[in-house]
């Protein structure tokens, strides 16, 4: 494993592979984390981005059966490795940490002014 850092983007795109599973190619990812996010992104980012997490050792991907839907041509897809597991534990994990040390507020300390 060469880097263990996460980005924001890339651990969205990690947490949406685990997710989508077998159903885990680029256009897929893509409309899966416009539905998730609210936001958009370009197939184009989320492209570069697998194949940054492929050369971190977070993801593997295969070609997949061809699909008649696609004129008979095969989808590239991904799948989380044990590192990439790990790296979302640890995202997780420090989220979480920082979470817990955020200060509680009740609804008469806020301030709506």
């Amino acid at each position: 494993m060469k880097e263990t850092k996460l980005g924001e983007f890339e651990e969205v795109i990690l947490l949406l592979v685990g997710i989508l599973k077998e159903k885990a190619y680029a256009f897929r990812i893509t409309e899966e984390f416009k539905t998730q996010t609210g936001r958009g992104s370009s197939i184009g980012s989320v492209h570069s981005t697998l194949e940054r997490l492929i050369e971190k050792g977070f993801l593997t991907s295969e070609m997949g059966k061809p699909s008649a839907e696609r004129g008979g041509r095969r989808k590239r897809i991904y799948f989380l490795t044990a590192d990439g597991q790990k790296a979302l534990q640890v995202s997780k994990e420090f989220r979480i940490s920082l979470w817990n040390q955020l200060p509680e507020f009740s609804v008469n300390q806020l301030s709506f002014g």
